[in-house]
């Protein structure tokens, strides 16, 4: 059981802080300068928030500073925490930002997309780091705690390349979906309609590789339906400019 205090109090700290409260782990403070947001998960977690860093509890045993990218640095100015295990929660930022913060430093990165509203906890694939072996220790067993197996040490350079594909098959996709349930709504469609494919090929990509599942009329080299679609899309240019760029890009995988 570890006593830790989260800094920030966005979608990345609010599931953090409920797997940890359900791994078996107490959180002892949450701090976040929205003090809305920190009032509300420190009810939640019964336990205290703080406003300002300088009223930060000294009683952790770890400190993670589940932030933005860009406050990480402006933040660690303020901080120092000798004795204790501090890590940040981003992919692309170098832990040595944190080098004058503590000695025993790190990254705790889990490869999720996160939203505070979440009610059923997601699986966290979690990927840690740190700059000495009380850190490395310290950030394997939390990982431990609340992603089993799915958890292991790492590099910055391996989490930078995971994020891209994290962009890829999250963000990408997402918009994606964006983007058909615009078309959707200007042609009176239901979107909804839609729900059974998407968790079918969600699904599938967990059974066969994508690159030999993949369906449709580019796979198939039907220029005839490609030609009908991109006809009825002429309405909606950025669609349309998605579809011809993915069929060409499929035909050239196919090829």
């Amino acid at each position: 059981m570890k006593k830790i205090v989260i800094i920030g109090s966005g979608n990345v700290a609010a599931v953090l802080g409920r797997k940890f409260r359900a791994a078996g782990h107490i959180i002892i403070q949450v701090l976040s300068r929205n003090s809305m947001e920190a009032s509300r998960l420190a009810y939640e977690w019964d336990t205290e928030s703080a406003n300002y860093l300088s009223l930060i509890s000294q009683q952790g045993d770890v400190y993670v500073m589940a932030v933005s990218d860009q406050a990480i640095a402006e933040l660690a100015k303020d901080l120092l925490l000798p004795d204790k295990v501090i890590a940040h929660t981003a992919a692309s930022v170098n832990m040595n930002v944190l080098k004058d913060v503590s000695p025993h430093h790190g990254v705790f990165y889990p490869l999720q997309s996160l939203r505070k509203e979440m009610i059923l906890l997601p699986e966290i694939p979690v990927f840690t780091e740190g700059a000495t072996p009380k850190a490395r220790q310290v950030l394997q067993e939390l990982a431990a705690s609340i992603a089993g197996e799915e958890t292991r040490p790492s590099t910055m350079d391996e989490r930078i390349r995971l994020h891209v594909a994290a962009v890829v098959v999250n963000n990408f996709t997402n918009h994606l979906y964006q983007l058909a349930e615009e078309y959707c709504r200007k042609e009176n469609l239901d979107f909804r309609l839609l729900w059974p494919l998407i968790e079918e090929t969600a699904t599938r990509v967990k059974e066969i590789s994508p690159s030999k599942s993949q369906t449709g009329p580019a796979i198939r080299g039907d220029e005839e339906t490609i030609q009908k679609h991109l006809a009825l899309l002429d309405n909606h240019p950025q669609l349309k400019e998605v579809y011809t760029f993915f069929s060409l890009q499929i035909k050239r995988q196919e090829a």
